[in-house]
């Protein structure tokens, strides 16, 4: 007989927990609660069966598993709760008595809870912990760029601005910069570290507010997490650089508003190991140190093993000689499947000699030189990280390397109208013919293309190219660079419709002309509606071919339309066949299966119907373009 199973104590009755309960079992709040989730990882599931998981109820609530609740029970951040909990109960009553020495030493002693533990749980590796930065970069910047109110303190600001110019630093120092995009949420970067793609979002440098409605205290657990995470991160990142973390600051520059300018990378230095401090007892007469004990133990133990076997083993003597780790060179063995050569395994000391691709040196023989209207944190971080020098105006911050008048100066970057200088002098208008004045977007495009990209037509004053993502790269992507045979068509309608104006021009001068064209088009559109009926057909083909030919048409042309719809038949009956397999594909299907198909499909067709109405907009500037060169 089988065992029996009681409802609600086994299935998903026992595998799920709901929230209240979640809370009831952890002896804690709400708040709290949601806090221990958003540190730990942990949240809610959705079960196949509500009913069945809510013990036959129906009422709308969230379920979470209920090993990730047991989980939690053992959680050190939640006994620092509890804690804290009733310390704020004793400072409360503290000073609602007027024992200021009592709570000034509940104050002293307030408990504070560690996250170092719950990093090292959720990113057992470093890759893992690089691979997860995305998000964490994302908030830093955001909270770095907000203004200190009553939700979020300034000391918090300070920290988000700290770690968010430490990260900027690492990717200019390493040059691991690879992609940016200037859209209009912020600035978006990718970069490459350990092997692995990091993409996050830079706001504007514009007056930011938090909304009334935003709970910034989730957002605030969030970024406490992210900070720690962040900091592991950056110590492991500078150590391996060899530099010196965190990164020294300086005043005097941070209060000329230097920016990241103001904290200096410095080359960490090899500590030396301090010799062991060795305690000594004067024992009859003798001083016996622990260095001593030591060695006398170790004999004792030595000899004690030679007794137990009964022989005496001389031991080889082996001289360890220091050696440091750069020291060490990795010495080929033959191989075994082929004795002459010898295997040529990649070291330490062979990748670091590797040369960097060229996209990192992209802008190193050039200087840039930044306008005042233009955003210098954006530009600083791309052109040092691609290799570049770049000075800017003491209007936009002090930290510049060289000024306005530096004749090293190859570009300036500027975002304003060409402007006449009646009083420019002969030195300045020399400068300008030697320099090239190209606006913020060739930057970004030079840096996405992997090249230094024609500055004609990114000069000052003209009207840019599109700035294109470097991100939609999937298939089927939205191309404006690209013609295709859609757009072709479309220019040839609009040389059409232009001479057809020019045809009803020339019409009020010579009637009889206009005439003869609209009979002659008349007549190549009957052809085609012949052609397209009677393609399929030979003997029609041959009746359609002898009326052409007493209407006046040359062979030339017939034979041009009879390929044309021929062309235009094939792919109609393959167009038929693929619709036919997939219908039977999909009739073989699951019901989940052909669900998921459906959504895939539908997503295509979305997107093509986005393309296709891209490339209408394109088309009618393109005409209008051309109507307004016409017209002038």
């Amino acid at each position: 007989m089988g065992r029996l199973r009681q409802k609600g104590k086994a299935g998903a009755a026992k595998a799920y927990v709901t929230r209240s309960l979640a809370v009831k079992k952890l002896q804690c709040s709400l708040a709290d609660f949601r806090r221990l989730c958003i540190l730990k990882g942990i949240f809610p599931r959705e079960p196949r069966s509500r009913k069945k998981a809510n013990k036959g109820s129906s009422a709308p609530t969230s379920f979470y598993y209920a090993k990730d609740i047991a989980y939690l029970q053992h959680e050190p951040v939640l006994k620092k709760l509890r804690e804290h909990k009733a310390f704020a109960k004793r400072l409360s009553r503290a000073l609602g008595r007027g024992e200021w020495s009592s709570a000034k030493s509940l104050e002293d002693n307030k408990p504070v809870y560690r996250l170092d533990h719950i990093v090292k749980e959720r990113y057992p590796t470093f890759v893992d912990a690089v691979r997860d930065i995305d998000d964490a970069l994302c908030m830093i910047f955001l909270f770095a760029s907000l203004p200190s109110d009553g939700r979020v303190s300034p000391s918090l600001i300070e920290n988000c601005s700290r770690l968010a110019a430490e990260w900027q630093l690492y990717i200019m120092r390493t040059r691991s910069l690879r992609k940016t995009f200037l859209s209009i949420k912020g600035v978006y970067y990718q970069a490459e570290v350990m092997d692995q793609l990091v993409t996050w979002l830079v706001p504007y440098q514009f007056t930011q507010n938090i909304p009334a409605d935003v709970d910034v205290r989730v957002m605030l657990t969030f970024l406490e997490l992210y900070q720690t995470l962040l900091g592991f991160v950056f110590f492991k990142l500078y150590t391996d650089a060899g530099l010196v973390y965190p990164p020294p600051l300086d005043v005097k520059k941070q209060e000329a508003a230097a920016g990241v300018g103001a904290f200096l990378l410095q080359e960490a230095t090899p500590a030396s190991v301090a010799p062991a401090k060795t305690k000594s007892v004067e024992v009859d007469g003798k001083k016996v140190s622990t260095k001593d004990v030591r060695q006398t133990i170790k004999a004792i133990a030595t000899s004690s093993i030679s007794n137990e076997a009964d022989a005496d083993v001389d031991m080889p003597i082996v001289e360890s000689t220091p050696q440091d780790a750069e020291d060490e060179e990795f010495v080929p063995q033959p191989s075994t499947s082929n004795p002459t050569e010898t295997a040529s395994l990649p070291t330490l000391h062979s990748l670091s000699s590797l040369p960097q691709s060229q996209a990192a040196k992209l802008f190193t023989p050039y200087t840039f030189f930044l306008s005042r209207e233009t955003s210098r944190p954006i530009f600083e971080f791309i052109v040092r990280s691609f290799g570049g020098r770049i000075g800017w105006p003491a209007s936009s911050g002090g930290g510049s390397p060289f000024d306005e008048t530096d004749e090293s100066i190859t570009h300036v970057i500027i975002d304003r109208p060409v402007v006449e200088r009646p009083n420019e002098t002969e030195e300045e208008r020399e400068r300008r013919r030697r320099r090239k004045y190209v606006q913020p977007q060739w930057v970004v495009d030079c840096i996405n293309a992997g090249k230094i990209l024609l500055e004609e037509p990114y000069t000052q004053g003209k009207t840019l190219p599109p700035h294109l993502s470097p991100f939609g790269e999937y298939r089927g992507a939205y191309d404006p660079t690209a013609v295709g045979v859609d757009e072709d068509a479309a220019m040839d309608g609009v040389s059409d419709e232009e001479s057809e104006i020019e045809g009803e021009n020339i019409a009020e001068e010579d009637d009889e002309e206009a005439e003869q064209e609209s009979k002659e088009k008349k007549e190549k559109a009957a052809l085609k509606a012949a052609v397209a009926s009677v393609a399929d057909d030979p003997a029609a083909l041959r009746a359609a071919e002898l009326e052409a030919e007493a209407a006046g048409v040359d062979f030339g042309t017939f034979e041009k339309e009879v390929v044309k719809s021929q062309k235009s038949l094939k792919k109609g009956k393959a167009a038929q066949t693929v619709d036919a397999e997939q219908d039977m594909n999909k009739m073989m299907m699951s019901n989940k299966q052909r669900k998921l198909y459906e959504r895939m499909k539908f997503g295509e067709r979305k997107r093509s119907a986005e393309n296709a109405k891209l490339e209408e907009r394109k088309i009618s500037l393109q005409k209008a373009k051309k109507r307004q060169e016409k017209a002038q």
